[in-house]
């Protein structure tokens, strides 16, 4: 039989794909996420077990040991502790508040072009360019402020608004969660571990479908269009506030010139949606090639992808849009049993690496 360090290595490996067909490896998964001094000593006692070792993680190698004797039963103890854990961890979060409190935030600005490091951009943007002191400080009361505050409240806005959505998913029947933190797994659903990511569809991933399409990029044909509609705009500005610039000027304009090319736009990234939808493999698969290389992951992963179209830029508020979220992931769930581990399979590379990774994944579609 596999041992303990069998799992531990495929758990700190690059390729997970084995425990979706293991119990002993599901079983080891789920023991992991109670290996959390309180959550350990509540299986104990509920099970009348007792370990010799002290440290927890001799006790995750020694539970383990005594668990995989009857992997069937001891799987079914332990769904049944990690529940009702479950229900007094739900039980604590007030999530009509948490829901209020989201509702406040009214724009979602990084203020910087940082892309979520925002160290290394202090570093590079302030700290090795400026030797003035005084420059520095008044920088802090200006740049650096807007920077530091954008991070936060995006940040936080973030982390609750997952840990709201993540709610929805532990409190479904078909759901198991990790009471504990997991590395690479959030729940499981069927007894498939899955990593939940909240996203939107990518302006990487629009801009790849409108090449192989043969579109021009959206700025270009948006600067185009503006020219022929007479409107000026700020040429040497960052890509972000002439796109925005030619945009509110069309809307402004209002005329039917002005408002077929923004339909246009709206329409096409429509129809990239629609196909997406329709294959969302091909989407999935993208999501994984194209992740941040510090942020690498070849485990399986469950994409929750919020789409606005009534303005593409403001689907972050669909990530506190209870009412819209719910529903969708609800039905998503209960269908789930009507899927084929086949259903889930994609293969990709990765740059820099030289193996073809496998997971299991797929899309839930979360379209106002």
């Amino acid at each position: 039989m596999k041992d303990f360090n069998y799992w531990k290595k495929i758990h700190d490996s690059e390729h997970l794909e084995e425990f979706n067909t293991d119990k002993i490896g599901l079983l080891w998964l789920k023991i992991k996420s109670i290996v959390r001094k309180e959550l350990l000593l509540g299986f104990l006692n509920k099970y009348n077990l007792q370990l010799t070792e002290k440290a927890l993680s001799k006790q995750f190698v020694e539970l383990f040991k005594i668990l995989s004797i009857d992997f069937d039963n001891s799987n079914i103890m332990l769904d049944n502790y990690i529940n009702e854990e479950n229900k007094k961890q739900l039980s604590k979060l007030d999530i009509e508040k948490l829901n209020s409190e989201l509702y406040k935030l009214k724009t979602f600005d990084w203020g910087g072009d940082y892309n979520n490091s925002l160290d290394k951009y202090l570093v590079s943007r302030y700290i090795k360019v400026n030797t003035s002191y005084e420059t520095l400080i008044t920088k802090l009361d200006t740049e650096i402020s807007v920077a530091v505050r954008g991070y936060v409240l995006n940040s936080w806005y973030n982390h609750w608004s997952s840990i709201m959505i993540e709610h929805i998913f532990k409190s479904h029947n078909n759901v198991l969660p990790t009471v504990g933190q997991i590395k690479n797994v959030d729940f499981f659903i069927n007894n498939i571990p899955f990593d939940l990511k909240v996203t939107y569809l990518p302006n990487e991933y629009i801009k790849l479908k409108r090449k192989e399409k043969h579109l021009p990029v959206e700025l270009t044909y948006l600067k185009e269009k503006a020219k022929k509609a007479d409107i000026s705009f700020d040429n040497k500005g960052k890509e972000s506030d002439i796109y925005y610039e030619i945009v509110e000027k069309l809307t402004d304009k209002n005329d039917d010139f002005s408002k077929s090319v923004l339909q246009t736009i709206k329409q096409q990234k429509l129809d990239i949606l629609k196909e997406a939808q329709q294959n969302p493999k091909i989407l999935a698969t993208w999501l994984y090639e194209n992740q941040g290389e510090m942020r690498f992951g070849s485990e399986n992963r469950l994409f929750l992808v919020l789409v606005d179209t009534t303005d593409f830029n403001n689907s972050w508020k669909l990530k506190r849009n209870f009412e819209l979220l719910s529903p969708v992931i609800k039905q998503y769930l209960d269908n789930f049993n009507s899927k084929q581990i086949n259903d889930f399979k994609i293969a990709f590379n990765f740059r820099g690496k030289p193996n073809l990774f496998t997971a299991l994944t797929d899309i839930i579609f979360i379209v106002k």
